[in-house]
């Protein structure tokens, strides 16, 4: 996919997170801009068409817990492990709760 697209990819699922959940929008900018990548994999709202799982209905403590078993190395992945790895418990803890806060 050409870099132009991705970057509208990414741009466009921050809109949509933003709007579906304004309250969290207005408190944790980091964490929604954070979290909006992951619509660029997982679908528009974590709805996916099929290549890759959908997060959409997933508990925040749930995505929490998913997303450090992939830092941790504990559940396989092509991508997820280098996705996470970057981050700090509280930051996949605030990416859960803006994607829990969605569903």
């Amino acid at each position: 996919m050409p870099q132009r697209f991705r970057v509208a990819t990414v741009l466009c699922a921050l809109g949509l997170t933003a709007l579906s959940s304004p309250g969290l929008a207005a408190e944790d900018h980091a964490a929604v801009l954070w979290a909006s990548t992951c619509y660029a994999c997982h679908g528009p709202e974590g709805r996916s068409d099929g290549g890759m799982p959908s997060i959409a209905g997933l508990s925040a403590d749930g995505l929490y817990k998913i997303l450090i078993e992939f830092r941790e190395g504990e559940r396989r992945a092509t991508i997820m492990h280098h996705q996470t790895r970057g981050f700090t418990d509280e930051q996949l803890r605030r990416i859960a709760n803006v994607l829990g806060a969605s569903n």
